[in-house]
């Protein structure tokens, strides 16, 4: 247990009672439970167990009027998705049997261990989606259990840790729970009129975290904004608003100083590495491979996706250019215009990026990175994209993208400013985070700790 789920369990133990008596539940995974309350096997709580279809669909979500084969997705958190689904074929007759209605109880049976044994009961749901093979359908005995508070039991952590033991599979990354593991799972059971409380309890009291959620979101939202616009303003205007301007003839980006240049992305880069149209065989470990999807808010996470190639692979991969520490990374293709500097040279590159060797003598890899964060560089990029589902740049459209160009003092006076401002402004864009994972934490504590019976909320009105 991390140090914000220790403090969010300390902090609801002061905040409710726990229940006047407990008994030994008999499950060493779940310790004590109230003593009026019963442990049950899951079979004697449900009707049946349905799986799901598992047709070929087409790869993009169904339309209204069309048939939708839900993904295991539209469960995460215990959140119904019904966006998440992909189209059966117009030629394919659907299986009506597996089609999804309201007040279904849906559970992930199959996928990443983040998903696993999550829950959702169906609130609301257009007409024509059917379940899918990674799916379960969970039939409730009504006069046993309360499907709300079904899904928030199987998608406590304490359940979810005891699924989780119990699922089989070829990887800790991908693993199954089966029908009988489910059925098998023994779980606490108070009376029905208690677990309608212990759920009405909850949506109250997520509900408000969520709302507390939502506005530190917004708040770093605004942050990010507003850094952007910053970073817009230093690297199109200059920090010397006295300077004389002049109109840079370009209608997206206005006036300019007098005396900085516009140039094509090609005048100022000495070299491009572009590693479209191959893709490495990727292996569990070695050296980390930069995909897309590792660069997000101007810097290279490795949390975002962890893939590998071989190390004996690396020098005929890599045989386009090697990466320097300051050359800068971006992004042509899902997402566009995302950028880094190098900071360690122990890479390979994926499809999707493109390595940038500058001119030193024109521009610097920090101005040319802050060019590419500004809304003026992002759009000129958006601007010269094509695609339809998948928006990306060709390499010979990136290099012909206009770029501000000052001199370099100023280039360096103005890399200097932002480092300074962005600094202070990420800071506090971690703190807001931060503060959002005690939130998650305490959410998920919350949880845990009433449909377990750790804590006494029967007597908490509306």
């Amino acid at each position: 247990m991390n140090s914000a789920a220790m403090s969010a369990t300390v902090e609801i133990g002061n905040r409710w009672k726990p229940y006047p008596a407990y008994k030994d539940s008999g499950a060493g995974w779940l310790g004590e439970i109230p003593e009026h309350w019963e442990m049950k096997k899951a079979k004697y709580c449900l009707r049946a167990i349905e799986q799901g279809w598992s047709p070929q669909c087409e790869n993009r979500p169904a339309e209204p009027e069309e048939w939708g084969v839900l993904k295991v997705g539209c469960v995460n958190g215990a959140i119904f998705d019904p966006s998440e689904n992909k189209a059966l074929p117009l030629n394919m007759e659907p299986r009506t049997e597996y089609e999804i209605r309201r007040g279904d109880v849906l559970m992930s049976r199959a996928n990443t261990r983040e998903l696993l044994g999550s829950a959702s009961v169906v609130a609301q749901v257009r007409s024509r989606l059917l379940l899918c093979d990674k799916l379960y359908r969970l039939k409730v005995f009504s006069t046993e259990v309360d499907p709300i508070f079904l899904v928030l039991l199987l998608g406590s952590t304490t359940v979810r840790f005891q699924l989780e033991r119990e699922a089989t599979g070829a990887s800790d990354s991908m693993q199954n729970i089966s029908m009988g593991t489910i059925r098998a799972l023994i779980i606490p059971v108070p009376q029905l009129t208690e677990q309608r409380l212990i759920a009405s309890f909850l949506d109250r009291e997520t509900a408000h975290i969520d709302a507390l959620i939502a506005k530190k979101e917004r708040l770093i939202e605004l942050l990010t904004e507003k850094q952007t616009a910053l970073i817009s303003h230093a690297v199109t205007k200059g920090l010397d608003p006295t300077v004389p301007m002049k109109d840079s003839g370009v209608e997206w980006l206005g006036d300019i100083p007098v005396h900085w240049e516009i140039l094509s992305l090609r005048r100022v880069v000495d070299k491009f590495v572009d590693y479209r149209g191959k893709t490495p065989e990727k292996v569990p470990s070695g050296i980390p491979l930069i995909t897309a999807r590792n660069i997000k808010n101007g810097r290279v996470d490795f949390s975002l996706s962890e893939e590998f190639i071989r190390d004996e692979d690396y020098d005929e991969w890599m045989v386009r250019g090697l990466p320097e520490i300051g050359d800068v990374l971006i992004t042509t293709e899902a997402p566009l215009g995302e950028s880094a500097l190098v900071d360690d040279t122990n890479i390979a590159l994926a499809q999707r990026i493109i390595l940038i060797k500058t001119d030193k003598s024109l521009i610097s890899n920090d101005f040319l990175k802050n060019h590419f964060t500004a809304k003026s560089g992002t759009g000129e990029l958006w601007s010269r994209a094509t695609g339809s589902t998948a928006i990306g740049i060709k390499a010979s459209h990136l290099k012909e993208t206009l770029v501000v160009v000052p001199p370099l003092v100023e280039q360096k006076a103005i890399t200097r400013y932002l480092d300074h401002e962005t600094s202070k402004n990420d800071a506090l864009i971690s703190k807001v985070r931060a503060h959002i994972e005690k939130l998650k934490e305490y959410r998920i504590a919350i949880i845990s700790a009433a449909v377990t019976g750790k804590i006494d909320v029967r007597g908490e009105g509306a």
